[in-house]
């Protein structure tokens, strides 16, 4: 057996311009990653030329190599990632090449570890467009067959995995996404005060979601049950639906019902610096979603000490625990969660101390170390 820390590249050419749910997944591994080099792994790192500079400065230690220009478009990503990446591995020595997002090359010329973030796409059909459908029940079903180790972020995910396509438990590890403190914390008044007027929010009270507005999040059920756990209150408070635009067409349907007198704020996307305050001023952080691999959303809403309403769906119990409080995907049984809520401050306040209590229980280093683990048993 070799000895020695593994030396891993890391591809991070699909890590999005957003810096969505894979890219904090990626930011927070490689941040833990970077604390350890040289003493449990040796590290080199391909991202998009945009990111290149940045992960050198983040990452010192390691070895940064900028992907060419054409891979910052999908199509031309995944080409190379079949023939550039295992010349690249290859080129930098890597003892084991992690791929962070689905797919990974067929033949990669060194063991290969994916992770797989979760099994919706079999779960949950009916929230896919057909090509991405297809698309990405292919890459998991081919990742399960090619790679020597699977990354899952939740127990969930990886017994979804075993349940759905038979993949073999003893190649399966599961790495809970960790929670950066330092981004994400109860804000400070200024913080909550900033966000609220750039949103035109100031000294109104508000119900938060963030997150992609696609048609699993459920984000229609949302704003429907918000209107009927608000629609008679003297003040009542707004919603603000956050984050990218998504392509769940019933978003604006549900919209175009919302009486004149309540209002839905849709921001886009936010300031990375703005999102405690987003958050953290919030009366409840809301996400019914109908399942997720993890939930990375309402863990960071949990550090930002906000109460959180979510759904027991797939991973979410494994995050929230006793920490959140819990709906259906119904509207009307949104309205009857919200309401409650908004009415008990005292319980808002427990579940807020407890959901930033329970955040801290998730870390990128913990996540890391599986990760190392995974490398050295794929090595192996």
């Amino acid at each position: 057996m070799t000895s020695g820390p593994p030396r891993v590249l890391v591809d991070a050419t699909s890590v999005p311009a957003d810096r969505g749910g894979v890219g904090r997944y990626v930011d927070g591994l490689l941040g833990a990653l970077g604390k350890v080099i040289g003493s449990e792994v040796e590290l080199a790192v391909v991202g998009l030329r945009t990111d290149a500079e940045r992960y050198s400065r983040m990452l010192p230690a390691a070895e940064v190599v900028a992907a060419p220009a054409a891979v910052a478009h999908r199509p031309a990503r995944l080409a190379w990632e079949q023939t550039g990446l295992p010349l690249l591995a290859q080129q930098v020595g890597a003892d084991v090449l992690h791929s962070p997002f689905y797919t990974c090359p067929l033949r990669a010329g060194c063991p290969v570890t994916v992770t797989v973030h979760d099994a919706t796409f079999f779960t949950e059909p009916e929230h896919y467009d057909k090509s991405r459908r297809t698309f990405f029940r292919s890459a998991i079903k081919t990742s399960l067959r090619r790679a020597h180790r699977v990354i899952v972020p939740s127990k969930a995910t990886r017994d979804e995995l075993i349940r759905l396509l038979d993949a073999d438990p003893t190649r399966v590890d599961v790495a809970y996404h960790g929670v950066d403190p330092t981004a994400f914390h109860p804000p400070t008044a200024e913080e909550k005060a900033r966000v609220a007027a750039r949103l035109g929010l100031a000294g109104t009270d508000y119900v938060a979601f963030l997150g992609a507005k696609e048609p699993r999040k459920n984000v229609p059920s949302l704003i429907r049950g918000w209107v009927k756990a608000v629609h008679d209150r003297p003040n009542p408070p707004a919603l603000v639906v956050a984050g990218g635009q998504g392509h769940d067409d019933d978003i604006d349907r549900a919209v175009a019902d919302v009486p004149g007198h309540l209002r839905l704020l849709r921001p886009g996307y936010l300031r990375y610096a703005d999102l405690p305050g987003f958050l953290g001023g919030a009366l409840v952080a809301a996400y019914p979603s109908f399942g997720e691999g993890f939930g990375l959303p309402i863990l960071e809403a949990m550090a930002c000490a906000v109460p959180v309403l979510t759904t027991p769906r797939l991973s979410l119990p494994e995050v929230g625990g006793d920490a959140v409080a819990y709906t259906s995907e119904d509207p009307d049984q949104i309205a009857i969660d919200l309401a409650s809520l908004l009415d008990d401050e005292p319980r808002r306040m427990a579940l807020g101390k407890a959901g930033f209590d329970r955040a801290k229980e998730f870390t990128w280093e913990s996540s890391a170390e599986v990760h190392i683990a995974a490398w050295q048993r794929a090595r192996a």
